[in-house]
């Protein structure tokens, strides 16, 4: 029992902490790691509350699905940073 509330408060945490890194940190790659970070400690709570189909859905479709989707859209729209010169076509 003692161990149940350990464990949920330490994701509880872990979870809080990188909602709140989504929210403030400016590099989108980072947040989008957060992100995953995220998502996968709230399946975990769904496996503390016996829910592991939810749990399975939760990564499959969120963790799997919307997180890549959201780092491809970053890798393709990435622009290119302002110290670098741009190539010229010849």
């Amino acid at each position: 029992m003692v161990y149940d509330l350990i464990a949920f408060g330490l994701f509880a945490l872990v979870t809080v902490a990188s909602a709140l890194g989504v929210v403030l940190l400016e590099d989108v790659w980072h947040a989008a790691l957060m992100l995953g970070v995220a998502l996968l400690s709230v399946a975990v709570h769904y496996v503390m509350l016996q829910a592991e189909f939810v749990a399975t859905m939760q990564i499959l479709v969120y963790v799997g699905g919307v997180l890549i989707l959201i780092t491809f859209g970053v890798m393709l729209t990435r622009r290119e940073s302002a110290g670098q010169p741009d190539e010229v076509a010849s």
